[in-house]
C-alpha cells in the first residue's frame, strides 16, 4: 500500500509518499480500503511545529477520511464487508463526557492517520456513511462537522428554532455550523473579509453579512444586526484574536463556543463576567455525537461544501490550497 508521512518537522514539502504491506486486521478490527481524506486547520498546525506537544516526523498525518470496509478480523461483526464508513477523530470517544485518556488516539495526531490506501481501524470506532453521500463529501464530516455539531447541540443549552447564530468565515466548521443553523430554524449572521464568498454563504442561507475588513469592529455591527441584544450563540473559530469581539457580540447569557487557534493574542476576561457569558471549549465529538449528527444529515439531504478535490499524489498542493485561505468549505485529497 502508499501512504503520506511526514519525513520531518518543517513545511507541507516534508509530505512523502512511502510504500509497505497492505495490514492485516486483528480481533474487533477492520481493514478499510480509504477513498478520501479531507483536511484541517490541525493538519497545517502539526506539520509546522505549532501544534502543542504534537511530534509530526514519521507520522500520516489527516484526522477525516472515509472508505470501504474489505476484510474484518476476528469478532469483528459491527459492518460487513463492502460497508461505506467513516473514522472517528477520536478512537475511544465513543460517547459520555470526554476524558484525558481519550487524546491518545486522536487520529493523524497521537495516533496515525487516514491519509493512506489502507487503515486499520478498530471496529468501535467507525460509524457508517450517510447514504446519499459521496467518499469525498462524507470525508469531510468526523472534525469539522461533528465539532459545528457539537458546539450547537451536544452543549448544556443546546440551539433553539429562533435563536441567533454567529458564524464567522467560510471554512468548514463554520460552513456546517450555517447548514445545521439552517435546518434549526437559526438566524444566522456571517462574517467574512470577502464580499464575494459571503455572497455565497447568503445563498446558503445566511441572512445578515459583515464584512470584517470593511466593518473592523464587527461586534458593534453584530450588536446593531440584533437591535442591540447580541447573538444566542458564536461558533468561535478564530481564537484569542477574535474572542475578544466574540464575547462583546454575545447576549447577556449567550453562548461563545471557543473551537479555533488562527489568531493570537490575550483576552480580558471581565466582559465574560459582567454579561455572564458561557466560554466552552469544544474539542470535536463523541461516535454518539457523530451517529445523531449522522441521521440530521440523512433526514435533510445535507451536502458538505467542498471547495476543491485534490489527487492521491497532490496532497502537498492540497496543503498549500489550505493554507491559502482561498478555499470555501472543505478541501479533500481523493484517495482511490
Amino acid at each position: 500500500m502508499r501512504y503520506h508521512a511526514y519525513r520531518e518537522h518543517c513545511d507541507a514539502d516534508s509530505l512523502t509518499l512511502f510504500e509497505s504491506a497492505v495490514p492485516r486486521p486483528g480481533p474487533g478490527q477492520v481493514l478499510v480500503r480509504m477513498r478520501a481524506a479531507s483536511l484541517n486547520y490541525r493538519d497545517l498546525l502539526i506539520v509546522t511545529g505549532r501544534y502543542p506537544g504534537m511530534e509530526s516526523r514519521g507520522l500520516v498525518p489527516c484526522s477525516d477520511g472515509a472508505g470501504e470496509v474489505i476484510e474484518a478480523g476476528p469478532g469483528a461483526d459491527r459492518f460487513k464487508v463492502g460497508a461505506r464508513v467513516i473514522g472517528t477523530f477520536f478512537e475511544t470517544w465513543l460517547g459520555g463526557p470526554m476524558l484525558p485518556a481519550h487524546y491518545a488516539a486522536s487520529l493523524g495526531g497521537t495516533a496515525p492517520g487516514v491519509l493512506t490506501e489502507y487503515r486499520i481501524f478498530p471496529q468501535e470506532a467507525l460509524v457508517a456513511i450517510p447514504e446519499h453521500l459521496s467518499f469525498e463529501e462524507a470525508a469531510t464530516l468526523p472534525c469539522a462537522a461533528l465539532t459545528a455539531w457539537n458546539a450547537l447541540f451536544e452543549g448544556p443549552v443546546a440551539l433553539r428554532p429562533g435563536d441567533t447564530v454567529l458564524i464567522q468565515g467560510t471554512g468548514g466548521v463554520s460552513m456546517f455550523a450555517l447548514q445545521f443553523a439552517r435546518a434549526a430554524g437559526a438566524r444566522i449572521i456571517a462574517t467574512s473579509s470577502s464580499d464575494a464568498k459571503l455572497d455565497k454563504v447568503q445563498s446558503m442561507g445566511a441572512h445578515v453579512l459583515i464584512n470584517y475588513r470593511t466593518h473592523p469592529d464587527w461586534d458593534i455591527e453584530v450588536r446593531q444586526a440584533t437591535g442591540g441584544t447580541g447573538v444566542d450563540h458564536v461558533v468561535e473559530v478564530g481564537g484569542p484574536g477574535t474572542l475578544q469581539r466574540s464575547i462583546a457580540a454575545a447576549r447577556h447569557g449567550g453562548w461563545v463556543h471557543l473551537i479555533g487557534v488562527l489568531t493570537g493574542g490575550d483576552i480580558n476576561p471581565l466582559p465574560i463576567l459582567f454579561n455572564t457569558t458561557t466560554v466552552r471549549g469544544v474539542f470535536v465529538g463523541s461516535r454518539d455525537m457523530f451517529e445523531a449528527m449522522n441521521k440530521v444529515i440523512s433526514l435533510h439531504g445535507l451536502r458538505p461544501v467542498i471547495d476543491r478535490v485534490f489527487a492521491f499524489e497532490e496532497a502537498r498542493a492540497a496543503l498549500a490550497h489550505l493554507e491559502s485561505q482561498a478555499h470555501f468549505g472543505k478541501v479533500v485529497i481523493r484517495i482511490a
